[in-house]
């Protein structure tokens, strides 16, 4: 496996990633039902908002870009040193994506264990995270990375 390492984001790299953030949330709350595509974009920059009220400087919280060896970067990570339900010792991961230029290397599972040993450096005991049902590549890449479900939503259409 090609080896990533992390660094913190600088604030330019902040800025880009939140709209990149917002609006692929909106598009995954879409996908899933939950939001029209109008309000969808509002919706997702809210709930990032709520998350981080202090922007960048919102504590507990890591934002982080993962880079090979040569400094080139190929993705990033948010996660939370403080899990959002109390659970003791866990950190959440928000969000981690790797650049699509660098996709179906295996890279989303090196940035992955990057993540988890920065959460581990800080003190973090387990990592827990949530994904979208849809989401097969995600799902199977946490699966294989060892991941379990701990808790499940399920949705059945009644409209049809």
């Amino acid at each position: 496996m090609t080896e990533v390492t992390v660094r913190a984001m600088t604030p330019d790299e902040f800025g880009r990633w939140q709209d990149e953030l917002a609006a692929e949330y909106a598009r995954e709350h879409v996908t899933a039902g939950n939001w029209t595509p109008g309000e969808a974009l509002g919706r997702a920059r809210e709930a990032s908002a709520a998350f981080l009220p202090q922007g960048m400087a919102t504590p507990g919280m890591l934002f982080l870009v993962g880079v090979l060896a040569d400094g080139s970067p190929i993705g990033r990570l948010w996660i939370g040193l403080t899990h959002p339900r109390g659970v003791a010792g866990c950190a959440f991961l928000y969000d981690i994506e790797v650049a699509a230029g660098h996709r179906g290397r295996g890279l989303g599972r090196a940035l992955l264990a990057a993540g988890e040993r920065a959460a581990r450096e800080r003190g973090a005991q387990a990592l827990e995270l949530n994904v979208f049902g849809a989401n097969e590549t995600a799902r199977k890449l946490y699966e294989t990375s060892g991941y379990r479900v701990v808790t499940q939503q399920m949705r059945k259409d009644l409209s049809a």
